[in-house]
C-alpha cells in the first residue's frame, strides 16, 4: 500500500503563499510550459535554479526572466558560454553532471523533473532524498526504478505529484481513501499521427511524419514516442507504481480528441473523468499550486464547440508497444523495455532504421536479455548501459 507521501490526498482553495522551486530540463517542452506559468506568477514562485541539456541561450533568458539564483547546463563544454551569457547578473553558474545533481540539492520545496528520458533518474532520486515534493514529468525515472524511488519517497518524507496529463487526470479523480471501490483506470491516449495507418503504411513513414502530432506540442524524443504509442506503454508501466496497481487494472482507451485525459472506473458503475483543452499548463498548474489551484492562460473548455468524443480501443498488432509494456512490467524488465527504445528512437530520428523496427527493437531486448539483479540506483545505470550498448549493436550489424 502506497503512503500519503507518494499518493498524497487533494484539497481546495487558490494558492496565495510563495514557494520556491528547482525546474529540471526548463527548455524542454515541459520546462518551457513551466516556466511560462512561473513568469505569469512572479509573486507565488521563487525560482532556485533552472537545468538545461545544452540549449544555453534559452537557459540563460529564462535565468534572468525568473530572477533565478542558479542556472546549469548539463553539457560541460557550455561552461564558459552560460557564465559570458549571465555575466553581471548576480546568477550563479555551473556545468556538467555533478553541477545537475547539485542543483537538485538546492533548498527549494519543489522540483519539476522535467529531463527526457533515463538521464532525469539520478537527479530525481537526488532531490527525492532531500525530501523535496517532486513534480514528476519525467516517466523514464518510475518506468526505470519505480520499487527504489516509491521506498525512497516514503524513507525521505518527499512527495510525488504526476504531472503528465493522464497520471494527473487520475490524481484528481482517485479516490486514494477508498482504494477497495477502484474497479480500474483508464489511460486515453490520442492515437498519434499514425492511428489509421496500415502497417505497411507505417513501415515507410518518416522522422518529420512521426514528430507531426495531432494535439499536443511535445519534444522530438516523446513525439516519436506517442507515434509508436510506446509513451502510452511507458504511462502504463508509470501508472502501477504511482498508483499501486496490477497491470490488468490498467487499462488504455484511444481518444483522438484528447478532451478526456484519463478516468477511474468504480465498482458502484461511477466513472470519473477529467477533462480540458490539450494543453501541458493544466496538470502542471494543478501540480505547481497542490493542494490548491492557480490561474492559468488555458482556453476552458467548451463541449458545445468540442461536439464529439470518440473511443476506440488500440490496435495492439499495428501498435505492439502496448503488450511488451505489459510484458516488461510483469517480467521486471522495465529498464531494458525503455533503453531499447531510447537507443531505437534515436536511431529513427537519425534514419538509421525504419519506424516499425523501434517496436522490434524492444521486443528483441525484452526476449534476449535475462534481468540481473537492479535493486540499487547503481545496478540500474549498469544494466540501462548494457543494455544500451547491445541495442546499438544490434542496430550497427543491421539485425533488425
Amino acid at each position: 500500500m502506497l503512503s500519503n507521501n507518494v499518493f498524497p490526498h487533494q484539497a481546495a482553495g487558490i494558492l496565495r503563499s510563495p514557494r520556491s522551486i528547482t525546474v529540471m530540463g526548463s527548455t524542454g517542452s515541459v520546462g518551457k510550459s513551466t516556466v511560462d506559468l512561473l513568469k505569469r506568477s512572479p509573486e507565488l514562485f521563487i525560482v532556485e535554479a533552472l537545468t538545461a541539456n545544452r540549449n544555453v541561450e534559452l537557459l540563460a533568458k529564462q535565468a534572468v526572466e525568473l530572477n533565478a539564483k542558479l542556472a546549469v547546463v548539463a553539457d560541460s563544454n557550455k561552461y564558459n558560454e552560460l557564465k559570458l551569457a549571465l555575466s553581471g547578473t548576480g546568477i550563479e553558474v555551473g556545468a556538467g553532471p555533478e553541477a545537475i545533481l547539485e542543483a537538485a540539492i538546492r533548498p527549494s520545496d519543489m522540483v519539476m523533473a522535467a529531463i527526457v528520458g533515463f538521464a532525469g533518474l539520478a537527479p530525481t532520486l537526488t532531490a527525492i532524498r532531500r525530501g523535496a515534493t517532486i513534480l514528476l514529468a519525467n516517466k523514464e525515472a518510475l518506468v526505470c526504478a519505480g520499487d527504489l524511488m516509491v521506498h525512497e519517497v516514503e524513507k525521505h518524507g518527499a512527495k510525488l505529484l504526476p504531472v503528465d496529463s493522464e497520471h494527473n487526470a487520475i490524481f484528481q479523480v482517485f479516490d486514494c481513501e477508498n482504494r477497495a471501490a477502484i474497479e480500474h483506470i483508464t489511460l486515453t491516449a490520442s492515437g498519434g499521427p499514425f492511428r489509421l495507418y496500415s502497417a505497411s503504411q507505417m513501415a515507410n513513414v518518416t522522422p518529420e511524419q512521426a514528430l507531426a502530432h495531432p494535439n499536443w506540442d511535445m519534444g522530438s524524443k516523446i513525439s516519436i514516442d506517442s507515434a509508436s504509442m510506446v509513451n502510452k506503454g511507458l504511462e502504463l508501466i508509470e501508472a502501477a507504481y504511482l498508483f499501486d496497481l496490477p497491470e490488468n487494472k490498467i487499462k488504455v482507451l484511444v481518444h483522438p480528441q484528447s478532451i478526456i485525459h484519463s478516468m477511474v472506473s468504480y465498482v458502484d458503475g461511477s466513472v470519473l473523468a477529467q477533462l480540458g483543452d490539450p494543453d501541458m499548463r493544466t496538470p502542471i498548474a494543478c501540480a505547481l499550486a497542490w493542494p490548491e489551484r492557480i490561474h492559468t492562460p488555458v482556453k476552458q473548455l467548451d463541449l458545445a464547440e468540442v461536439a464529439t468524443l470518440t473511443f476506440e480501443n488500440p490496435d495492439c498488432e499495428r501498435f505492439p508497444a502496448l503488450n511488451l509494456a505489459r510484458r516488461a512490467l510483469k517480467e521486471e524488465k522495465t529498464v531494458i523495455f525503455n533503453a531499447a527504445n531510447e537507443v531505437a528512437v534515436d536511431n529513427f530520428l537519425k534514419k538509421n532504421i525504419s519506424f516499425s523496427a523501434i517496436s522490434v527493437m524492444v521486443e528483441k531486448a525484452i526476449t534476449d536479455f535475462v534481468t540481473p539483479s537492479h535493486d540499487t540506483l547503481e545496478k540500474i545505470i549498469e544494466l540501462d548501459k548494457e543494455v544500451r550498448i547491445w541495442s546499438a549493436d544490434i542496430i550497427k550489424r543491421k539485425m533488425i
